[in-house]
């Protein structure tokens, strides 16, 4: 490959670690063919791209970020990608999804990284893919934002609720006494 050939990939690949909310490096040795396809179709369902690269450009094209003495030691062998760039947690969760199933017996996590801090393998499978999605997060966030809302309403029902109650209590000794009143008859 001739030198712009690499200085294209280079840019390329800082730039999805630029753009990246989190990444997960993956060995994928061992893995068939079909198994691999399988996994790439998973990462893009979920919205997640994967690319195999080189270790040598990854270094390269890390070699300012802060985070890139705790890499070199990951980045030895096959090494695959895969940058998640609004969930954090879509790669580690489609990672783990997937090593559940007998296809993905062979995929091991090398490790992660997330907000520049560098996890481990078991940091990973552990904390970031069992972190809230963003469609989760979402929903928490309007729950919490219901929640007060909800209970104002209920205390604006509460008066004519109560009333409500009080006038069938009423129906209902009224009807009672009633039914005494024509049965001596």
């Amino acid at each position: 490959m001739d030198r712009t050939g690499k200085d294209a990939q280079l840019g390329e690949i800082r730039a999805r670690f630029d753009k990246m909310t989190a990444a997960v490096f993956l060995d994928f040795k061992g893995m068939t063919v079909e198994n691999v396809t399988k996994l790439r179709a998973e990462f893009r369902k979920a919205g997640v791209e994967y690319k195999v690269v080189k270790n040598t450009l990854v270094r390269h094209a890390l070699k300012n970020a802060p985070y890139k003495a705790k890499l070199d030691d990951i980045l030895i062998g096959m090494t695959g990608i895969a940058w998640s760039y609004e969930d954090p947690s879509a790669a580690a969760k489609v990672v783990k999804a997937f090593k559940k199933d007998a296809a993905g017996e062979k995929l091991q996590v090398k490790a992660g990284l997330i907000d520049g801090s560098v996890l481990d393998a078991k940091g990973v499978e552990d904390q970031l893919a069992t972190m809230p999605g963003k469609n989760e997060l979402r929903a928490m966030l309007l729950a919490t934002m219901q929640a007060p809302l909800q209970s104002f309403v209920a205390l604006l029902n509460a008066p004519a609720q109560n009333f409500a109650y009080l006038l069938a209590a009423k129906e209902e000794q009224l009807g009672k006494g009633d039914s005494g009143a024509g049965g001596d008859k």
